[in-house]
């Protein structure tokens, strides 16, 4: 059966998820419910962070990136997402350049989701095991260091990535995902994707190798800190901030990589769709939770704006 071809049409079609017309509704009422969460709890931890002095210190500082690029990433594709699942398969169309800039926004906020924890987990080795330096090294000048760090190394990479898509002629229409990514995007090509492959290879081993590395260092130095330490008070300290960065990392990282290996599994397309998915809704559900819990700051922020609200009654 001869395969038709469209030649660089600027019109994709998006394939979405395949649900019955039975849980449609439940399922666009339930990813609404998520998406509306992610940005409620995420716009007022970044507000909450701004507006009290006392967490302006460079744990919370570096910490406000995660929120923006939950709202970032998730706000790109589910609002998409929500109104093509209204629409039957047939009319679920795209714009060749929205696909790119989903797919660029998509893969901007998977590198940040490491880079952003990285660089968090520097400011805990500073904390734990240079406490009398902290102040001096952890400056304010540090702390925008590090956060243009965090966002240049994952535009760059990100920016190549793409950059060697959108250089491919297309030969097909249908992106065989729920939003665009990089690798929908390549595969509606007919030329050779080896260049893609090697790189895309290349791309997700220097990110997570740099950051499983990174994690791995931080934390057996901060380990060895705590086991040689008598301070019952700094250990108790470290294991509770500690405990925090690595729930938020191992979701993150677990996340990403079955939806890595669920894309060498074509028979399990439709897992690898809802996996898509989780990727961007579970941290950006599960983060500002899970910070808010644990920081002692935050829950003193909150229950003082309480009190002075029962105040006035």
């Amino acid at each position: 059966m001869l395969e038709n071809y469209t030649y660089n049409s600027f019109t994709l079609q998006l394939e979405g998820l395949n649900i019955s017309k039975e849980s449609t509704y439940p399922m666009f009422l339930l990813l609404l419910f998520f998406y509306l969460f992610i940005m409620v709890a995420n716009m007022s931890i970044a507000v909450l962070v701004f507006m009290d002095k006392n967490l302006h210190q460079p744990m919370y500082l570096l910490f406000c990136n995660l929120p923006f690029n939950d709202i970032l990433g998730n706000s790109i594709m589910v609002p998409r997402l929500l109104v093509d699942m209204l629409k039957p398969p047939s009319e679920r169309f795209i714009s060749y350049y929205e696909c790119v800039v989903q797919a660029f926004t998509s893969h901007m906020f998977g590198a940040m989701s490491h880079t952003v924890l990285m660089i968090m987990a520097f400011d805990r080795y500073v904390a734990i095991c240079n406490p009398l330096r902290y102040a001096s090294i952890m400056t304010n000048k540090m702390v925008i260091k590090l956060t243009v760090f965090a966002w240049g190394v994952a535009f760059v990479l990100v920016g190549i990535l793409l950059g060697l898509t959108v250089r491919l002629s297309r030969c097909r229409t249908l992106i065989t995902n729920p939003y665009c990514d990089n690798a929908s995007l390549f595969k509606l090509s007919c030329e050779n994707v080896f260049i893609n492959n090697v790189y895309g290879l290349t791309f997700t081993v220097v990110l997570f190798t740099g950051s499983i590395g990174s994690i791995v260092l931080t934390y057996a130095r901060i380990t060895i800190v705590c086991l040689t330490s008598k301070n019952k008070s700094l250990n108790s300290k470290a294991l509770k901030t500690c405990s925090t960065h690595l729930v938020v990392y191992m979701i993150m990282l677990l996340s990403g990589m079955s939806l890595i290996a669920l894309h060498r599994f074509p028979q399990y397309s439709e897992y690898r769709k809802l996996c898509s998915i989780l990727f961007h809704i579970l941290p950006g559900s599960l983060n500002p939770i899970i910070y808010g819990v644990q920081s002692r700051e935050i829950q003193r922020f909150l229950s003082k704006s309480q009190n002075d609200d029962l105040n006035r009654f």
